[in-house]
């Protein structure tokens, strides 16, 4: 799908947590890959953090995260596999107001092309909370560049046509002012 030129981009204010019990900055390749590609495509990055793979710890940072309003995106890499420490999508399940089904879908769609069936082991989820996107990705830096590049690039791109996740923010607590 092309970018509408004649629409102004719009930057985006991204938070990235990377989700392992064994990396440090020096070593979060995902994390450095994420943060990179979002700075390349002219977004903020607001904020990067690492935690354990800790339920109530992931939990906390997104809440944290999701009620500052300089924090458009949360994107996680890490802990959505099917072992017994990989728990990110349980602590995104208590924060997600609304999930994003089709992301995980996609994202296991495209994933299915290059590891094949591999690509069940992935709990990649996307939703939204508090007017905030959040999405969690598998720790892999091939896997956080395929989400990237095959999705997340073109949803949070403003001049992307037909339709693109930035255009709707203003309305993502539409139901707040309803009440």
């Amino acid at each position: 799908m092309p970018l509408d030129e004649t629409r102004k981009f719009v930057p985006v204010n991204i938070a990235v947590l990377t989700v392992s019990d064994t990396r440090d900055l020096a070593s979060d390749r995902s994390g450095e890959t994420l943060a990179g590609r979002i700075t390349a495509a002219g977004h903020r990055l607001v904020a990067r953090e690492i935690l354990k793979d800790e339920a109530a710890l992931i939990e906390a940072q997104l809440r944290a995260w999701i009620s500052d309003a300089q924090v458009d995106c949360v994107i996680t890499t890490g802990g959505t596999g099917i072992t017994g420490r990989d728990v990110t999508p349980e602590a995104f399940a208590r924060v997600l107001e609304k999930e994003i089904t089709g992301f995980g879908e996609l994202f296991r769609m495209l994933s299915y092309a290059k590891i094949g069936t591999s690509t069940i082991q992935s709990r990649a989820i996307g939703g939204v909370a508090g007017g905030t996107y959040l999405f969690a990705l598998p720790g892999s830096t091939g896997a956080c560049k395929d989400a990237w590049d095959d999705i997340l690039a073109h949803q949070l791109d403003s001049r992307f046509r037909p339709c693109n996740l930035v255009e709707l923010m203003p309305r993502l607590q539409e139901h707040l002012r309803a009440a």
